[in-house]
């Protein structure tokens, strides 16, 4: 049985974030925008970390990695845009090709779920999927998220402005349980 741990971003986590996303470029690009060519660099992703892990401690974010049991980085989870008095953060999360379709997307989103309670006692969030993402979609209907807003030109993925919609969770609601 595969395992993973889901836990904060650290600076040691550079280089496995690195091979992580150069090793799932394409299979990101196919469903969101693309990173710019530096960001696929040793120092494109040591500024990356540094300005999440300053984020972090701001309290404007939470940046997670979700590793397996073998200790391979395999997929991100971010509690993001994080406003402590509105009581709001958005999230989001990519899983690696190798791992799609195996219930880890929601398990990451279940974790930001109670990350969001438990630790910053936030009273809701919100999440933005690509029209036609319907393994997203699922994920976040699964995790009780509802569709929102249509946002025209959302993303350009493979050359193509896409729309999509924003999907909402309150975390006050009956029936929002907590799992870490």
């Amino acid at each position: 049985m595969n395992t993973h741990t889901i836990r904060t971003l650290r600076p040691d986590d550079a280089a496995p974030l690195l091979a992580f996303e150069q090793a799932n470029r394409a299979w990101f690009e196919h469903h969101i925008d693309p990173r710019p060519d530096a960001f696929y660099s040793i120092d494109g992703i040591h500024a990356h970390v540094t300005q999440f892990l300053d984020e972090h401690a701001q309290g404007r974010m939470h940046p997670c990695v979700i590793v397996d049991e073998r200790g391979e980085l395999i997929g991100r989870a971010n509690l993001k845009d994080i406003d402590r008095q509105q009581g709001t953060a958005e999230v989001g999360y990519r899983i690696g090709e190798r791992q799609a379709g195996k219930g880890l997307a929601t398990a990451a989103l279940q974790y930001l779920i109670a990350l969001a309670q438990e630790e910053w006692q936030l009273q809701s969030l919100c999440a933005y999927a690509i029209d036609g993402n319907g393994a997203s979609i699922r994920v976040l209907e699964r995790c009780r998220f509802s569709q929102g807003v249509a946002v025209p030109d959302i993303a350009i993925v493979k050359g193509n402005v896409v729309d999509g919609h924003a999907y909402a969770l309150d975390l006050r609601a009956a029936g929002v349980d907590s799992v870490l």
